[in-house]
């Protein structure tokens, strides 16, 4: 049986992950309270912040600006908005 995890993005248990996404006590944060659900959508979400943003991972800048993003979209707060984008809901609405 998958292991739960009251889900600090969503606030309810959900499945949680496997195992630690980061090293550390980071990854351990996260893995205790981050579901596999929120997790997932992080990861559509970096990948678009990546490319939007022509973020080198190799900068300790672009890593430190990332995480930021990533504590943000976990606590539910704003992350910087994306040129362009429009999300499916925007899109729903029109």
């Amino acid at each position: 049986m998958a292991n739960t995890v009251f889900c600090k993005k969503f606030q309810k248990e959900l499945e949680g992950l496997e195992r630690a996404p980061l090293p550390g006590a980071k990854g351990q944060d996260i893995l205790a309270n981050v579901s596999k659900q929120a997790w997932m959508e992080w990861q559509n979400l970096q990948t678009m912040i990546i490319n939007e943003k022509h973020l080198n991972l190799m900068q300790p800048d672009a890593r430190k600006y990332l995480m930021e993003q990533m504590d943000k979209f976990f606590n539910n707060e704003e992350v910087d908005r994306l040129q362009g984008y429009v999300s499916p809901d925007d899109i729903q609405e029109l």
